[in-house]
């Protein structure tokens, strides 16, 4: 058997007035997403549990078949494992956003979705400035990046895509170790407005990188190997460091795409061709785009759609024909997004999200296109997200 997962990140939303009262996927065109639908089953999914976090973080250990109530320790490790940075047990590791604040509210995240060199040079900056005993710094992917703190930590935060257009002063870190967050917040507003990175973009018309933004903090899991929990070797192909870091504390290899950014200007065919490759050696490959949940950040309704179509198209596509050589019975593929990230709310949601699955042993119920409201009117809701990777690969 062969085994594929296709995730549009964020990618489900509500009825818009810009799309005559319809979704991105039911305004996308989609020709396999539906033909998936149609010949396979659609139903809804909650991937993240009410009490925890509203992110990808959570809603992925779900799609992986991870319950997260049970070893969700926080974003920031995730992508400090696919780093491979070696944290002492005594080290919190926490997200660090470079971010645009103007006038004391939150107006960008990603500061312009600055290019990962320019944040590479900022980073240098903070360490050569702020860095300690007890504080390192280390640079990711564009506005992504780690800074580990070492000592006592019990502090409540919130991500930054979550308080657009707020008042920053509000959101603040709280409780045992807030303190020295707020110093080094404060702090990294005069080193990077000092940088002469941010004079260029300032000049270019580009959001500046004002200051830094921790959250998602937590310390390094650990998770049991995915082979020994379902039998199968997988593999990942993302653009983003949480799914690397996942991928990597279950087993997994990860593939990396020349071209793939994490945006909506990702290299769209090199992920559906490298997951067709890939097929060749894994029993079951995943992909993860990024781009959907992006838009759906910055409200872009149209490159929302736009997104879909090219994930459809060049990813979906492609590895459904791959799946296909297989012979019937010998393979099954599952979309679905990880969480919705409305583009009227600008943020993540805790609501259930459609998914569809085909192929082998898989039997049509409900016959209708990859949409929100077919899923809604499928007789198959699994309220456990962590519940639908046993369905996909063990279903008879």
């Amino acid at each position: 058997m062969k085994y594929a997962i296709i995730i549009p990140d964020g990618a489900a939303d509500v009825p818009l007035d810009e799309l005559k009262g319809r979704t991105p996927f039911q305004a996308a065109d989609i020709p396999t997403f539906d033909w998936i639908a149609t010949h396979g089953r659609i139903g809804t999914v909650r991937n993240i549990p009410k009490e925890l976090p509203c992110g990808s973080d959570v809603a992925i250990l779900s799609v992986l078949g991870y319950d997260p109530r049970q070893c969700y320790t926080g974003r920031a490790p995730l992508e400090a494992a696919a780093q491979g940075l070696q944290v002492a047990s005594d080290e919190w590791i926490f997200r660090c956003n470079l971010v645009t604040v103007i006038d004391e509210v939150m107006e960008d995240y990603s500061a312009g979705h600055i290019s990962s060199k320019e944040a590479r040079a900022l980073i240098d900056d903070l360490n050569r400035q702020l860095a300690g005993p007890r504080v390192r710094f280390y640079p990711g992917v564009s506005y992504r990046h780690l800074m580990t703190f070492k000592g006592d930590c019990d502090v409540k935060t919130i991500a930054p895509h979550d308080i657009l257009g707020q008042k920053v002063a509000e959101h603040l870190p709280t409780g045992t170790g807030a303190d020295m967050l707020r110093t080094l917040t404060d702090r990294s507003r005069d080193v990077l407005g000092r940088n002469e990175i941010n004079a260029v973009r300032n000049d270019l018309g580009e959001n500046p990188a004002t200051q830094i933004w921790l959250w998602g903090q937590g310390k390094m899991p650990t998770l049991e190997p995915f082979v020994n929990r379902f039998h199968l070797h997988g593999a990942a192909i993302t653009a983003v460091d949480l799914v690397r870091g996942l991928a990597k504390l279950i087993g997994w290899d990860c593939i990396e795409v020349e071209g793939a950014t994490g945006y909506v200007d990702t290299n769209y065919a090199g992920k559906g061709q490298a997951a067709v490759e890939a097929l060749d050696k894994y029993d079951l490959v995943l992909v993860h785009v990024e781009a959907p949940d992006e838009a759906g950040h910055n409200a872009n309704i149209t490159g929302k759609v736009q997104c879909l179509e090219q994930i459809d198209k060049q990813i979906v596509s492609p590895v459904l024909k791959r799946l296909q050589k297989e012979g019937e019975g010998n393979w099954r593929i599952l979309v679905l997004p990880d969480h919705p990230t409305p583009c009227t709310v600008r943020t993540h949601t805790h609501d259930a999200t459609p998914f569809a699955v085909a192929g082998a042993r898989i039997a049509s119920v409900v016959s209708g296109p990859y949409n929100e409201d077919t899923a809604a009117a499928s007789d198959l809701h699994i309220p456990r997200g962590c519940d639908l990777m046993e369905y996909f690969v063990q279903v008879r």
